[in-house]
């Protein structure tokens, strides 16, 4: 007999000194879309123009928070039910090597109206605080697509190194880091 199934509805809710990070819901998907399909917000993010993109990029961010316990959470200020990013840490296999596939991968996005203003550092502060709380410390890869000079400042912020440089299928030339942990 089954007992119950159900969508995993409840997680951790992180709050900061201007932002809530909150677990996607069904809801934010063409929230998340309009975010990312906006022509200043893409410009680094490779090709999200179409839904069906999208809405495989959304689901396999589900699939993390299911699989692994972590993700990327929706951001919004407080007091605000406007998406503003979607920011965290998730699980993914990306075909980029060993020194890359198969970690935990630190990945931020904030609409182009919120960007210079803090907000980046604040929420990856807090995704890393829980993080490690939860996790433990471990070592976490991000990826930046070459020229994206705001998200490399950011990185070295948050303590990201150059492990190497990667071409994605589509020919796009990415720069792979690491955070280490301690």
């Amino acid at each position: 007999m089954v007992v119950g199934i159900g969508a995993v509805a409840s997680g951790p809710v992180l709050q900061t000194d201007r932002l809530e990070l909150r677990l996607p819901q069904q809801g934010d998907l063409h929230a998340t879309f309009a975010l990312n399909a906006h022509p200043e917000t893409a410009r680094y993010l490779g090709a999200t123009s179409a839904m069906q993109d999208h809405f495989t990029r959304f689901m396999r961010n589900a699939a993390s928070w299911l699989t692994h316990g972590y993700g990327s959470f929706i951001v919004r200020r407080h007091g605000s039910d406007e998406v503003i990013g979607t920011i965290g840490v998730f699980h993914s296999w990306r075909g980029l090597g060993a020194d890359f596939d198969d970690m935990p991968e630190a990945g931020w996005i904030l609409h182009h109206d919120h960007v210079g203003q803090g907000l980046a550092q604040e929420a990856m502060d807090a995704v890393f605080d829980w993080f490690e709380h939860s996790h433990g410390p471990r070592r976490i890869v991000a990826m930046i697509e070459q020229g994206n000079v705001p998200s490399f400042t950011l990185a070295s912020r948050l303590g990201f190194a150059p492990i190497r440089d990667a071409q994605l299928p589509d020919g796009t030339g990415m720069t792979l880091l690491e955070r280490l942990p301690g």
